[in-house]
């Protein structure tokens, strides 16, 4: 990987484990479903069994993947639902601005609406062509590549559709609030006019 595909302040480590905020979820097939709600053009909710979700149309995307601890993995293969077609079959009111993306446990990361349905986000089920490992978010993880992978929620449960923004749980705890790797948005105090990202 060329340095300069690197974002600012990025390394690219050796084998790593995963990392992730409290314990790793059992799956249960018969008991897992997907939801989206709130602001749906309906009003209503919509709903995929376990069975349902795997059999939608899946695509590959390649991506690096960005972390706030400063380290990216180059060239990682996804294999998963878009999230436009899931806001295609499910769609948001048009006063829609946001998305909550809910995990096990309570976990969630807001995203711009724009964010979410960029070309290359998608509802993982795969990760360089086997299925998802526990510790890396399986069945179901969220993989948002332009942003810092904690936007990339793992164990997805639910998508809550919002007319205005809210803050999820790493957002509430002091990270920036939309995670541009580029931009190095890494915490919350960089959104104050006039601040850039900490000094190395």
């Amino acid at each position: 990987m060329s340095e300069n595909r690197l974002p600012p302040g990025q390394y690219v480590p050796g084998p790593r484990a995963a990392l992730h905020y409290g314990p790793v979820p059992r799956f249960r097939p018969q008991r897992w479903d997907l939801r989206v709600y709130g602001a749906t053009e309906s009003l209503g909710e919509y709903r995929w069994s376990w069975a349902e979700f795997d059999d939608l149309p899946r695509t590959d995307t390649v991506a690096d993947f960005h972390c706030v601890t400063r380290f990216t993995i180059p060239g990682v293969r996804w294999r998963g639902v878009r999230a436009s077609l899931l806001v295609d079959l499910a769609p948001p009111h048009p006063e829609a601005t946001h998305v909550m993306v809910w995990a096990e446990y309570g976990y969630s990361a807001n995203l711009r609406m724009a964010d979410f349905l960029a070309r290359d986000v998608l509802l993982a089920t795969h990760r360089d062509g086997v299925r998802l490992t526990p510790e890396h978010g399986f069945p179901v993880r969220l993989v948002v590549p332009h942003l810092y992978g904690w936007k990339s929620v793992k164990w997805v449960r639910a998508i809550e559709y919002m007319t205005r923004d809210r803050r999820g749980f790493w957002e509430e705890r002091g990270y920036h609030n939309l995670a541009d790797p580029w931009s190095e948005q890494r915490y919350s105090y960089q959104e104050e006019p006039g601040q850039g990202p900490p000094l190395a």
